[in-house]
């Protein structure tokens, strides 16, 4: 038997790492502690759970694939990484599907790894905590090929005895899992946005978009589940505020199952490790008809943002 493709690898990997950085995430609220400096100012936050995770899925995958360059959200260093923090482990019910043929040659150093140890980290120190993931997208030839999204706190409002957290996975070529997809309402138009980083912009675009209701939440990774599990069905953010470690992950498990994510002028998102880490000029994202959403953009919001 063949040894499994190192995309398959990384992937069944990041799965079992996605885990472990649910656990520090939890641990960390437990402690009470949040231990929250603010980088750039009140919606910039960084916790303690922030610098942990990042540590650790750096640190982890870097050991098992030491040729992929990993870029992640915080700025820390990466020399003393205590080995507790390190997991080894990786997925199984992964390594057991077949690569994609188109991805079977990929070479370590072929890999760009764009990690978000904690998106949502406003609403994780507000006690919003539905609306945390844990984001490693995985990127090749500058494009979003598979994706691990962890939700360390899915189900924590169903009681004690619930089972805490969920990890959705997707390998373009092969599908995503984890979750039930299903399609938003026929001919309703909800539109999911940001939750924390308003602006007069990004409300008229949306209110351009004429929708039926508007959801507010934090966390991009949050959004294209609420796409997929059919809660909404476009995702816009006329702002420059997201960036590539934000919508790695979530793009390709997005794209696997048929959807298209974009900038407000329709241009692909590129990762290949030289990029501007910043996504300019928004976000449009849907599960089904991005063209009808794509089209009423107000060419205004286009003009703000520049790619």
């Amino acid at each position: 038997m063949a040894s499994p493709a190192l995309l398959m690898r990384v992937v069944a990997s990041a799965y079992s790492v996605a885990e472990k950085a649910a656990t520090i995430v939890r641990n960390v609220m437990a402690t009470g502690d949040l231990g929250i400096v603010e980088k750039t100012g009140a919606n910039d936050l960084q916790t303690k759970a922030d610098r942990l995770v990042q540590m650790s899925i750096c640190a982890s995958l870097a050991r098992k694939f030491p040729k992929v360059t990993i870029i992640g959200e915080e700025e820390l260093s990466t020399d003393e990484v205590s080995e507790e923090l390190i997991e080894d482990g990786h997925c199984e019910e992964i390594l057991k599907k077949p690569c994609p043929a188109q991805y079977s040659g990929i070479k370590e150093e072929e890999l760009v790894i764009w990690v978000d140890p904690l998106d949502g980290t406003k609403e994780y120190t507000e006690g919003l905590l539905d609306h945390v993931t844990v984001l490693i997208g995985i990127a090749y030839g500058g494009k979003a090929i598979a994706g691990v999204i962890n939700q360390p706190y899915y189900n924590y409002e169903a009681g004690a005895n619930a089972v805490l957290g969920r990890t959705i996975w997707g390998v373009l070529g092969i599908g995503a899992f984890g979750f039930q997809l299903t399609e938003a309402p026929a001919g309703k138009h909800i539109v999911v946005t940001t939750r924390s980083h308003s602006s007069a912009l990004v409300n008229d675009c949306i209110s351009a978009l004429n929708p039926d209701s508007v959801i507010r939440v934090g966390g991009a990774g949050n959004k294209i589940i609420q796409l997929i599990e059919g809660k909404a069905s476009a995702y816009v953010f006329a702002s420059p505020g997201c960036k590539k470690w934000d919508t790695c992950a979530p793009e390709a498990i997005l794209h696997a199952v048929g959807g298209k994510i974009t900038d407000m002028h329709g241009n692909s998102f590129q990762y290949n490790k030289e990029v501007k880490h910043m996504n300019s000029a928004g976000v449009l994202a849907t599960l089904r008809n991005y063209d009808y959403y794509a089209s009423r953009i107000p060419n205004t919001v286009k003009q703000s943002l520049v790619p």
